[in-house]
């Protein structure tokens, strides 16, 4: 019986002695690295790394086996082609990884933890004629199954995309988007890119989505609305030539078949309407002055 008792002693003092020792940093830390595993897992499995995190394992174990036997060849040869691999896999993961840097740069951390930095003003994308012309053209172009691809620049300017086009710098109206996408017209292949209350360039080429869960009766004008709005936070507006459907592309997802209210909807919210200065706070929601 006393045995049992000192080794139950023993047991819980190994346990508890580590437990005393913990301060506020391990907690910390270990909060941290489970932020940023679960970060990247959830990263492997909303991109195509968990098909190539795949063929990585099955590297790994091939690799294993090698080193299990002593293979003094493969194992030269193993050594000399880690440093390769490791910039082939920065080169193949690089749009995934420019993605997620992009999406940590949009989250805007420390004005919303310290909103007493945030003190600039902020005025509205484009006015309410400019979403009153998109969304007129669109539905004209929807009745008749006119094929269009319109781009609405926010945060991330589209030059280099502009470049690929040629350049308008028009005022923006339902007459004119209509007559670009007209059938059989010099400027109806391509996008349109509008920034702000104007159409700055047509025929615009944009990058194709190479996300395999689209439906496969999409053609490349949907998968390059998708494909832009991946790389971008711009948000597409696109008219199908074949069912005159409508459909938005936004942050890499697509509706499709939307409504009239729904288009205005969206195009209000990307329109950021006019904020008034804000007054001096110390936290947020101490005052709001919005207009």
């Amino acid at each position: 019986m006393n045995s049992i008792r000192i080794w139950f002693h023993n047991y819980l003092t190994w346990f508890t002695d580590p437990i005393s020792t913990i301060t506020f940093t391990n907690v910390l830390e270990i909060l941290i690295l489970a932020f940023l595993v679960y970060s990247l897992l959830l990263w492997i499995k909303n991109t195509k790394a968990w098909t190539l995190l795949k063929g990585i394992v099955v590297l790994a174990v091939c690799v294993s086996i090698v080193y299990l036997f002593r293979m003094d060849t493969l194992i030269y040869i193993v050594n000399r082609a880690i440093d390769i691999a490791i910039i082939a896999a920065l080169v193949i993961f690089q749009p995934e990884l420019r993605r997620a840097l992009e999406r940590i740069g949009e989250q805007q951390i420390f004005t919303s933890l310290f909103p007493v930095l945030d003190t600039k003003e902020t005025s509205e994308r484009f006015s309410d004629r400019t979403i009153n012309e998109i969304v007129k053209a669109t539905f004209e172009m929807s009745k008749v199954k006119t094929g269009a691809l319109i781009v609405v620049e926010q945060n991330i300017r589209l030059d280099e995309y502009e470049r690929t086009g040629i350049t308008l710098d028009s005022v923006v109206t339902s007459q004119l988007l209509i007559n670009i996408f007209e059938h059989n017209t010099p400027l109806h292949d391509g996008a349109v890119i509008i920034k702000g209350n104007r159409i700055t360039a047509a025929t615009c080429y944009l990058p194709l989505s190479d996300n395999m869960m689209l439906s496969k009766e999409l053609g490349t004008r949907h998968r390059a609305g998708v494909g832009i709005s991946e790389v971008t936070d711009s948000m597409t507006v696109i008219v199908s030539e074949e069912t005159g459907w409508i459909s938005i592309a936004y942050k890499g997802q697509l509706t499709r078949n939307v409504s009239q209210d729904t288009l205005r909807e969206q195009l209000i919210v990307l329109q950021n309407k006019t904020v008034a200065p804000k007054k001096f706070k110390f936290w947020k929601g101490w005052s709001k002055n919005e207009t």
